[in-house]
This record gives structure tokens, C-alpha cells and sequence, in this order.
């Protein structure tokens, strides 16, 4: 069968994974990617210059250009309602095709996902044996027989659903990310991502593993969490990279790539030997301490991020289930400075009920010699389905009205629409506290230690999350974060790519994978474009 996955943004592991296991049984395997330029609904969102760039009709073009007897989401809450658009403009120009659903958003609410017209089956939790037994049913013909991990509709209405198995726990039997299904799109070399794991041992409340972890309905069944891929077989991974791509760094993406640390050891040395390539991952506050810090370092480590989130003991383990103390924190900022690794923290504005004495102590932190060299700012939003949302949900903190809202991913940015803040001034607070946190990477310890909030108050409000990014980005190549450099790249292919179709060119494929942006080509663009074609009919 012909499957097209729908993207945006950059690589994401999970297609790269599932787009292996369809290539291993036969199946042809596409993708309609976007770049969604300044509106990536993560790293960088600037409303004007996202509208002016808006690549909509490409992805619907790489769709009609594919044919796909099936497409394939796997939305955050933040790109559902991109997604379902995608999938309705799909479905009326090939009434007959399937749409498969998975991912985050869709478990968490799978009933209300699977309500949509555009949506023919979801699959809750790990994809990976649910999405072939998919195909199949397709191929060989709708029967109403369950399919594990999977929910779709009966032809009188009922939904019908498979068993919540346990959690794969021999990773080494699924195939390599397939990457060359990115090569038209992301620069592979620039930034290798890879996961030697799958989970995370903590359940914060605001975060998906707090529901993800689970799903299984037979506990006994359910198997281990975190699991881990073997020394041997990461190395053959990386090995393998290095060779196709000439890969110059690599990012692990592990929620916490330090959990194990005998494998960590063992790994860090065959890396330094085999690979020797600068990499960066994830850490705890209780899975880093000096010896760790200092493998990573020696093996080529150079940025290291940690969640901080908060400074407040009793909101971190009453309302967040986070168990390290703020000591903890200390102590893993100071061994990695130590060992000469770069940390990046993860900072949260926002959470509920938290003083905003938080934020002064979070700043003591920031100001000392255990200043991190990025500090990322999030406000926080309520995920459909976590635990931090069903008690804001309780406590009457969240409306019936925006609970619906938030489940259709309407609005995402919960504490940044002031109308569902009932503190304003509150607000004014943690943008002043958010300019100072994305400053104080570049600034002398003697100036940290001088300024508040107040010396930021000034600037307007409108534009503070522009100015917030501006920073960050000031902060990122003061510290020669090669992630900024990546991001850069990326961004000027597809900025090339953007002009190059606005004037009639048609941008060469392929050559990207080589970590170079391919050389304008001379000849236009004369290809059928079905969709154009009937939108104007109509």
C-alpha cells in the first residue's frame, strides 16, 4: 500500500521508526511535509511573517502528487487543528482514502478525536505493531475484528477497541530510523537525532508520560517503562550514520539520557573511541553528579539540558510530582559547570498556584556562578489528558467552555491569553522575569546579581515574546550553540526553497542530505497540479 505521513516542523523520530517497520513489509512510503516557517507551534511564532510563509498548499500538493491509499498524523495539541484541516482538504479531493491517527494528543483523547469525520482509525499509545494491522485490515477488507491498540467505528456507529497492550520491550527488534525519508527536507547531517531509550521514571503532572505511562489495562502485563537499547546496538546506529551522512553532531533525545549509569559508562567510552563526534542530550537533577558530568565532557559532550521548571519545594512535589529539591538542582548545575559542559535549563511561568516568590528565588539560582549559559522559558499549558489539567479541571481553575477549547487544541497557549489570567499583573511579572532569564546567559554574575524585574518593565507588552526570542537567540550564538546553527540552516533552505517556488523554480531534491543547500536550478516548474486545478472549477 502507499502511505503518506504528514509532517511539520523537522524530523520526528516516531514517523522515521514507523516509516521503517511499513518499508520492511512491502509497503511504498511518502511524506507531505511543512516548514511552517515562523509558526512552527514550538521554537519560534511570529503570526505576520508565519501567514506571509504559509506552505499549506505544498503539503496538500505533495499529497495529490503521492496518491497515498493512506495518510498518517501524528499531532501534538498544538498541530491537531492544522492536521484536521489537512485531512479534510485530503478526503474531498480523494473521497476513497483512509486516515490513521496517533501520537500524544490522540491518546489522550481518542473518542473525541475519532468523532471527526476526517478521521477513520486512532491508535492509542505505541504504534508500532497497531499501524501494520491497520494496513492489512485496509488491504484485505473491513471487518470489525479489534485491533490492538487501536480504536475505529463500526459501520452502525459504535466504536470498536482493541486491547491496550504493554510497552515494547525489546527495542533492538525494530528496525533504524529511516532517514532517507527526510532528505528532501532536513539537513540530516547537521543535527543526528536518536534515542538510546524509550520513557522517563518521573510522572511531572504537566508532562504526557503523567498519562502515557499508563495506558496498558493489564499491569501485570504492562512491562518496564524505561527501556533501553544495548551499547552494541547504538553503536551500529551511529556508525552507520557517520558513514551515509557525515554527521557533525548528534542529539540525544532520551527524557533522561543519564538514567543508567553503568550503561552510560560503557557507552560514553565506545562513543569517544568509535564516533568521536560533539554531542548533547537530557538529564534529571538526581541522575547527573560529578563523575557523570565529567564522562560526558570527556566523551564529547558539550550542551547538557535539565528541567527546572520551578524553585518552589512544595509545588514541585506537591502539585508536580517532581521529587528533587532544590539543592539537587544546585548541586547538577555546579557539577556541569565544573566539568565544562554547557547546561541549558528548562524554566516554567505560569503553573498553578505558584507564588511568585518562585521566580525570585529561581533568579538567586540564575545569578550565581551556577548560572546555566541557555535558559528556555515556557509558559505553562494545560496537555488534554495529564493530571495537572484534570485537577485545574476539579478545582473549577478551567471552564467547561475552555476545557473544551484546550481538548480540540484550540487553546494551546493557555497563560498567554490574559483573558484566562486573573491576575494581569501577574503576567507583567513573568515577562519581566522571562527577559531577565533569557539574559542573564550573556551577562557578568556582578550585573545579574544587581537586576530585577523592574528594569525590564518598561518594555511593551505586545512584543515581549519577540524580544524574549531575540535574546535567546543573542545567548545561543554568544555560547556558539551549534543547535542555533542547525536551526539557521534549516531555516534558510526552506526560506530558499519558499522563493524559489514564488518565482517558478522548482528546488533540486535530495542533495540536502549531504549538509549543503542545493544550487538553484534553471528549469520551470510545468507539473499538473490537481488541487489548483479544482479549486478554481469550483
Amino acid at each position: 500500500m502507499k502511505v503518506t505521513f504528514v509532517a511539520m516542523g523537522t524530523e520526528q523520530l516516531p514517523i522515521s521508526l514507523l516509516s521503517a517497520i511499513l518499508k520492511r513489509d512491502g509497503h511504498e512510503v511518502g511524506l507531505a511535509f511543512s516548514a511552517s516557517l515562523f509558526n512552527d507551534r514550538f521554537n519560534l511564532e511570529i503570526e505576520s511573517l508565519g501567514k506571509f510563509f504559509d506552505d499549506r498548499n505544498e503539503v496538500i500538493k505533495a499529497i495529490v502528487k503521492q496518491k497515498p491509499d493512506v495518510l498518517a498524523f501524528s499531532p501534538l495539541t498544538s498541530t491537531y487543528q492544522w492536521m484536521l484541516g489537512i485531512a479534510r482538504e485530503a478526503k474531498v479531493l480523494f473521497p476513497e482514502i483512509t486516515t490513521v491517527w496517533g501520537g500524544v494528543h490522540v491518546s489522550a483523547v481518542p473518542e473525541r478525536v475519532l468523532a471527526k469525520p476526517e478521521v477513520d482509525y486512532v491508535v492509542v499509545g505505541e504504534g508500532e505493531i497497531a499501524l501494520p494491522e491497520i494496513l492489512k485490515r485496509i488491504e484485505t477488507g473491513y471487518t470489525e475484528e479489534p485491533i490492538v491498540n487501536t480504536r475505529f467505528r463500526a459501520k452502525d456507529g459504535r466504536i470498536i477497541r482493541g486491547v491496550q497492550s504493554g510497552f515494547i520491550q525489546d527495542l533492538e527488534s525494530l528496525p533504524a530510523f529511516d532517514k532517507s525519508l527526510w532528505e528532501e527536507h532536513v539537513r540530516i547531517g547537521d543535527l543526528w537525532l536518536t534515542m538510546a531509550s524509550r520513557g522517563c521514571p518521573y510522572r511531572c503532572t504537566f508532562c504526557f508520560n503523567n498519562f502515557f505511562a499508563e495506558l496498558p489495562e493489564n499491569k501485570k502485563e504492562k512491562g518496564k517503562y524505561v527501556r533501553q537499547r544495548s551499547v552494541e546496538h547504538m553503536m551500529n546506529e551511529l556508525l552507520e550514520a557517520k558513514r551515509k551522512y557525515k554527521i557533525k553532531m548528534v542529539d540525544f533525545q532520551d527524557d533522561v539520557f543519564t538514567v543508567n549509569k553503568p550503561w552510560l559508562k560503557e557507552f560514553l567510552t565506545r562513543y569517544k573511541n568509535e564516533i568521536n563526534l560533539p554531542f548533547q542530550c537530557l538529564t534529571h537533577p538526581r541522575y547527573i553528579d560529578d563523575e557523570v558530568a565529567k564522562w560526558l565532557y570527556d566523551a564529547g559532550c558539550r550542551w547538557i539540558q535539565m528541567g527546572v521548571q520551578t524553585m518552589d519545594e512544595d509545588l514541585k512535589r506537591g502539585s508536580l510530582k517532581r521529587y528533587e529539591s532544590s539543592d539537587h538542582i544546585q548541586k547538577a548545575l555546579t557539577a556541569m559547570n565544573k566539568a565544562g559542559l554547557l547546561p541549558k535549563v528548562d524554566h516554567m511561568f505560569g503553573l498553578p498556584n505558584e507564588p511568585i516568590s518562585a521566580q525570585d528565588t529561581a533568579k538567586k539560582l540564575y545569578a550565581s556562578d551556577a548560572c546555566p549559559k541557555r535558559i528556555q522559558t515556557f509558559w505553562t499549558c494545560y496537555l488534554p489528558g495529564t493530571e495537572m489539567m484534570k485537577d485545574a479541571i476539579a478545582a473549577g481553575e478551567i471552564s467547561p467552555e475552555q476545557e473544551e477549547r484546550l481538548n480540540e487544541g484550540l487553546d494551546f497557549y493557555f497563560f498567554r491569553n490574559e483573558e484566562n489570567i486573573k491576575d494581569p499583573e501577574m503576567v507583567a511579572k513573568y515577562r519581566a522575569y522571562e527577559l531577565m532569564f533569557r539574559l542573564f546567559p550573556i551577562m557578568p554574575k556582578s550585573w545579574r546579581e544587581k537586576m530585577e524585574p523592574r528594569h525590564v518593565r518598561w518594555l511593551p507588552k505586545t512584543p515581549s515574546r519577540i524580544v524574549a526570542s531575540v535574546f535567546d537567540v543573542m545567548t545561543g550564538f554568544t555560547h556558539n550553540n551549534p543547535e542555533f546553527a542547525a536551526y539557521a540552516m534549516h531555516y534558510l533552505y526552506h526560506l530558499y526553497a519558499f522563493f524559489a517556488r514564488k518565482v517558478g523554480l522548482k528546488p533540486r531534491a535530495t542533495k540536502i542530505r549531504k549538509g549543503y543547500v542545493p544550487t538553484p536550478p534553471t528549469q520551470k516548474v510545468a507539473e499538473y497540479n490537481q488541487h489548483e486545478r479544482l479549486a478554481e472549477a469550483s
